[in-house]
């Protein structure tokens, strides 16, 4: 009971966090799409929501410092969402590369996209239609973690994978 307590504070911060986000980020959907993420309480999140694909499949693979190669557990995270995804096909995703914030702004906006495009191909090659999937680099504009530790360092070093819209 603990470590479900423990974890519906995890997804309600991500939540209050990304409520904060602006609407103005590129990539974004701002349609209004996002009612469909919305947990439906103790029995769990709503089939298809973006805490339903975090608790199926987890949403964020990670990287080693300046790769983009897949580890064989972001292959195994993203086998998972691909699973997901074919059971959800009205949902489409974008997916974020991040880096931390060692190396120059454009540097690692370009890392970022490569880090995204290896978790799209990696989908695409598991049978996920490609459209939809869209991608976006924030590069290390937007760390999980703040700090200048080897810690924070590893844990902005990911690929993030939200829903951007259900339907066609």
């Amino acid at each position: 009971m603990k470590k479900m307590m423990k974890i519906a504070g995890v997804v309600a911060s991500l939540a209050l966090l990304s409520a904060c986000a602006s609407n103005s980020d590129v990539g974004l959907d701002t349609t209004g799409a996002s009612d469909t993420n919305v947990a439906t309480g103790p029995a769990g999140p709503t089939p298809g929501s973006q805490a339903d694909l975090e608790d199926s499949a987890g949403h964020r693979v990670f990287f080693a410092y300046d790769q983009y190669t897949l580890t064989p557990q972001a292959q195994s995270t993203l086998a998972k969402q691909a699973a997901w995804l074919k059971e959800y096909p009205e949902v489409r995703i974008l997916l974020a590369g991040n880096c931390d914030e060692r190396g120059t702004r454009e540097y690692n906006l370009a890392l970022g996209a490569r880090r995204a495009e290896a978790a799209r191909s990696y989908l695409v090659s598991l049978g996920v239609d490609a459209s939809r999937i869209t991608t976006v680099s924030y590069g290390k504009e937007r760390p999980i973690d703040p700090r200048s530790t080897e810690q924070a360092w590893s844990l902005n070093r990911n690929s993030t994978t939200t829903i951007q819209s259900v339907g066609s």
